[in-house]
């Protein structure tokens, strides 16, 4: 049998003994009212929130099969993720509201996830696999209240994958693409990924083992000719058991390990650099349930291990303990509180061994009224082993008028967050100040939803944002460069738009689209974009076919060249993707993309390597 018979007898071997079955199966699906947790931390309908939470549903991430995690997320209103557009080894920025990295938190199956030994101390999200995902909801604004230190501009909460039909399933995800720039478009098979998500369930116990690896090569970090490979691994292993009906016990292990060359950066040109990076992450959660509330304990163990093979080589050894213990109580179905204690522990070693931790009592309370008035606010005392403590609060009300089948919205906040100094600030190799304060950030905002039904939703929120006592990093001897952490003087200023619309046009078509604008009384920081668009439309073809194509603007903005050591402005660009997606059968579903569609020339990071166009072929195959 020639080979390019092999691919369509395949397909109809794995999907003629589930034919029949999908027929009988076939029910009408009843469409439920969409809930947002990361606001509140109870599953409440979206129209009793007074925040504009972004959800990436499992729909979402089939839909964009072969995308990394941080490419799904900057198509979202309010967020760039600058990096994700160069060679796979890229280092991310998350800019999001006029922040940075470390004001945005990470929060991965409860935990609070981090790198104490960073200059940001933040998550890297090159570690993430889309295909070990359940869910994503982003919660923008203050919200240091309910998820402590960091949660200053962003939330990203993520929810892995876990077992959840009785018996055994086994999902395999691969796939294969190209990874060149604008001018060599050679289509070389550059980048593979495999995933295996392997589930059993019996019973009371659940179990999930998975594992994925990808590969990636073809560009060059630095603008040059040499190619800069880029390889991630990773696992996890989660076991639960109900125990009762108000009694439940889950333990989890990840592990990530990302390998990648680099180049040097000053003087800019190609180099045989190399770092790794090693992360391990032990968690356990609990819930007992009883009448009206539960009572909630999180806790997990991290260790990170980062290796430099450069002109200036390097290693960071730093492991950091998380413990949330909470009790969630509703009142009369009306009022749901929390009341409990976050305590975090870092600890890294640089010349020698330094740690940091906190101790965070806080409580929340959300009120919703039977006549559209909801109300969601909190305190928190953060203690802080170095620098002592602060009081931090939000209020957040919001106005609900129901129309027919839909709502119109009016939203309002006011919250205080912080942003700890992390270690490498108080005691790094790099300008350490061991006398650094928090900063602390207030936001402003105010908003209004309107939603018709599930076919149209359309929400605006302006956001007005200060930072005091912001963290900076300074030159203080231009001979030497001599450089210092310190505290800025200055209140920064930051204020803007945001925009969203959710609508389905006809049956099974989809339009999509967000407008971002972000504006500072003194200067927006370097590779941060004052206007942002991003618009898709997909078309669903009787549930079966999958056909998205979108669009993304990036507005100028200011970066520096190394070379001479001044301010550059990079052009604006506008980027198309496709997206294509079958599904054969319930076992065997393929996939197809082309990223920046027509090839378009521009510049991510100055000096450095940008995609042009690029193809990914992939399957996903379930049994």
């Amino acid at each position: 049998m020639k080979n390019y018979l092999l691919w369509p007898a395949v397909t109809v071997l794995l999907c003629a003994k589930v034919g029949a079955q999908q027929e009988q199966d076939s029910t009408k699906t009843l469409q439920l009212d969409e809930v947002v947790v990361s606001d509140s931390r109870f599953e409440l309908k979206r129209e009793n929130s007074g925040k504009t939470v972004i959800t990436i549903s499992q729909k979402e991430l089939k839909q964009n099969q072969g995308r990394s995690v941080a490419e799904i997320i900057n198509t979202k209103s309010g967020i760039e993720i600058n990096g994700i557009r160069s060679y796979a080894g890229q280092n991310l920025s998350t800019f999001v509201r006029g922040g940075n990295n470390r004001q945005v938190l990470v929060i991965i199956d409860g935990i609070q996830v981090s790198d104490p030994s960073g200059t940001s101390a933040e998550y890297d999200l090159r570690l993430l696999n889309a295909a070990q995902i359940e869910s994503i909801e982003i919660l923008k604004g203050a919200a240091s209240t309910l998820y402590g230190n960091s949660a200053a501009t962003a939330v990203i909460n993520i929810t892995t994958k876990k077992a959840k039909k009785e018996g055994l399933a086994l999902d395999v995800i691969s796939s294969f693409g190209t990874n060149q720039t604008e001018d060599d478009q050679n289509y070389n098979i550059s980048d593979i990924s495999n995933t295996v998500n392997l589930t059993a369930k019996h019973g009371n116990l659940s179990v999930l083992a998975s594992g994925g690896h990808q590969f990636t090569d073809g560009l060059s970090a630095a603008i040059g000719t040499e190619s800069d490979e880029v390889s991630r691994i990773d696992g996890n292993l989660k076991v639960g058991y109900q125990f009762s009906e108000r009694f439940e016990l889950n333990a989890s292990a990840f592990y990530n390990k990302l390998n990648s060359d680099f180049d040097n950066g000053f003087p800019i040109e190609d180099a045989d650099f190399y770092f790794t990076s090693e992360q391990s992450r032990f968690g356990l959660s609990s819930k007992y349930e009883y009448e009206n509330g539960s009572i909630n304990v999180n806790t997990a163990f991290n260790q990170i291990t980062r290796s430099f093979e450069s002109s200036f080589p390097a290693t960071y050894d730093s492991q950091s303990y998380v413990l949330d213990v909470f009790n969630k109580y509703t009142f009369s179905e009306n009022i749901y509180t929390i009341v409990g204690v976050n305590y975090i522990d870092n600890k890294t070693l640089f010349s020698e061994e330094y740690n940091s931790n906190t101790i965070d009592p806080y409580l929340n309370a959300v009120y919703v009224g039977e006549q559209g008035i909801n109300v969601n606010a909190g305190v928190r005392l953060n203690n802080h082993s170095e620098y002592g403590s602060n009081f931090i609060y939000n209020i957040n009300p919001s106005y609900r008028i129901s129309i027919n089948e839909g709502y119109l919205k009016f939203m309002g906040s006011y919250a205080t967050s912080y942003i700890a100094p992390n270690l490498s600030q108080l005691y790094g190799p790099f300008g350490a100040n061991p006398e650094l304060d928090p900063e602390e950030d207030t936001t402003l905002e105010g908003g209004i939803e309107f939603k018709v039904s599930d076919a149209f939703t359309i929400n605006a929120v302006y956001f007005n944002r200060t930072e005091d006592d912001r963290i900076v990093f300074e030159t203080i001897d231009p001979v030497t460069f001599e450089s210092l952490y310190r505290n800025a003087a200055e209140i920064a200023h930051f204020d803007g738009l945001e925009v969203g619309l959710n609508s389905e046009l006809a049956k099974g078509l989809s339009f999509d689209a967000n407008y971002t604008y972000t504006n500072s009384k003194e200067e927006l920081a370097l590779r941060v974009t004052k206007s942002k668009i991003n618009a898709t439309i997909g078309y669903a073809i009787k549930e079966k076919t999958y056909v998205g194509l979108s669009y993304q603007y990036v507005s100028d903005r200011t970066d520096i060249d190394f070379a001479t050591f001044s301010n550059v402005t990079l052009d604006s660009f506008s980027l198309a993707n496709l997206q294509l997606r079958h599904q054969f059968c319930s076992n065997l579903t393929a996939f197809f993309a082309v990223d920046n569609l027509l090839n378009e020339e521009y510049t991510e990071v100055v000096s450095f390597t940008t995609k042009g166009r690029n193809v990914r072929l992939g399957f996903k195959l379930s049994l």
